[in-house]
């Protein structure tokens, strides 16, 4: 496993660049997902823009107006966090370095780099503003297509997607919150997906409802690429071995999986980044030194895979599917199927009702099975009533 960049150079190339620390090997591929995401999302509303299917909405700014106490505090503040962190961790960089998580996330810092930070971020601002000032600011109305929103989008979907996620972890992980709320809050590890798509999409339908944007068509176009960012980021997690693992796994391998490698079937996710596990011999890592006994399903593995597998599903209906939201309907059935049956091989922790015994994600996955079905048949009869309304005159 290698729980940080760091260790994938060393290990690959062995090159010996503690810098490299700072770059967490699940966070590398978070991000990385988000760009696939936007990247996708983009080139799908672009593709129904010009079809027709989305149209731009008017937007009101006032263009040559100087720069606000707002945003002049604003941008202070923001530099000021900035600067508090920055000086402090160049001037403790070694430590930083063994320690990235911990610095980012103490409240640590410089004042005088906070302040440093405050002073160059309000004056870029103030300069900014400075070049477009006009003796007489005047209103200014532009027509704004759907994919311009997708940066800011991607932005608050990557906001309350984290904190959805953290939300729902911690109410999966009730005890371990409650013994360190602070690292269970703040901390990178420790991220519910479903929670992630909850709060996310119910923020990004609101966003594309605040401007105008069709929220069928915004959601379809969007199918594909959760897809395939869920796979990506499922890669990140199989990397730095995050405890998104599956349960003990002793089976040999079967004789159908033969050309795959002895991994593929059971992991024992050496180096992993949550330090889990026994101590690991000839161990090259100065802090991630164990690995699972018994080796265990290397699910994240199978739920890459699975997600790449459907999202070429999806990418090939996309323009075959002409009702709106059925595609967004077919990605919930499609994603409620996969992570139910990964959840019959995961650890994760049980809710009971009486005898019967599940998890958080068997729960959502298949309310948003049913959902996804209730979706397929809703937007179907909408489309039938509009279209006969439309040819009714």
């Amino acid at each position: 496993m290698y729980p940080s960049l760091y260790y994938i150079v060393k290990d690959l190339l062995g090159l010996d660049l503690p810098f490299l620390k700072m770059f967490q090997s699940f966070g590398l591929f978070v991000a990385l997902a988000f760009l696939v995401a936007a990247y996708l999302w983009s080139r799908e509303l672009k593709r129904k823009e010009k079809e027709g299917l989305l149209k731009p909405s008017k937007v009101k700014f006032l263009e040559g107006e100087k720069a606000t106490t707002a945003e002049l505090v604003t941008s202070g503040i923001i530099g000021f966090i900035i600067g508090y962190k920055v000086l402090y961790i160049a001037l403790n960089f070694n430590a930083f370095t063994n320690n990235t998580q911990g610095f980012l996330l103490s409240l640590k810092g410089s004042f005088m780099g906070g302040i440093l930070g405050a002073g160059i971020s309000a004056y870029l601002k103030y300069r900014e503003k400075e070049k477009t000032k006009l003796d007489k600011p005047t209103w200014v109305e532009k027509e704004m297509y759907p994919h311009e929103h997708v940066g800011n989008m991607t932005l608050i979907g990557a906001f309350t997607g984290i904190l959805g996620a953290k939300i729902f972890h911690n109410l999966e992980n009730w005890n371990e919150f409650m013994a360190d709320p602070i690292d269970a809050l703040f901390s990178f590890s420790g991220l519910t997906m479903y929670g992630g798509l909850i709060l996310a999409s119910i923020s990004l339908i609101y966003y594309g409802y605040k401007n105008k944007i069709t929220a069928t068509h915004m959601i379809d176009a969007c199918a594909p690429a959760l897809m395939l960012a869920y796979a990506v980021g499922r890669i990140g997690c199989q990397v730095a071995g995050d405890g998104d693992w599956g349960i003990d796994n002793l089976a040999p391998k079967p004789g159908w999986l033969s050309w795959a490698p002895d991994w593929a079937w059971s992991y024992d996710y050496p180096n992993n980044v949550n330090g889990v596990g026994e101590p690991l011999a000839n161990c090259f890592s100065d802090k991630y030194c164990t690995h699972l006994v018994p080796p265990v399903f290397p699910t994240p593995l199978y739920e890459t895979l699975m997600c790449t597998a459907l999202f070429f599903v999806l990418w090939f209906l996309r323009k075959r599917i002409t009702t709106p939201g059925v595609l967004f309907s077919l990605y919930l059935i499609f994603n409620g199927v996969e992570r139910f049956f990964i959840e019959k091989i995961r650890v994760n922790t049980l809710y009971h009702i009486g005898n019967f015994g599940f998890t958080q994600a068997e729960l959502i996955s298949t309310l948003l099975f049913l959902l996804g079905v209730a979706g397929i048949l809703y937007f179907r009869k909408l489309d039938k009533t509009s279209k006969l309304k439309s040819s009714m005159g």
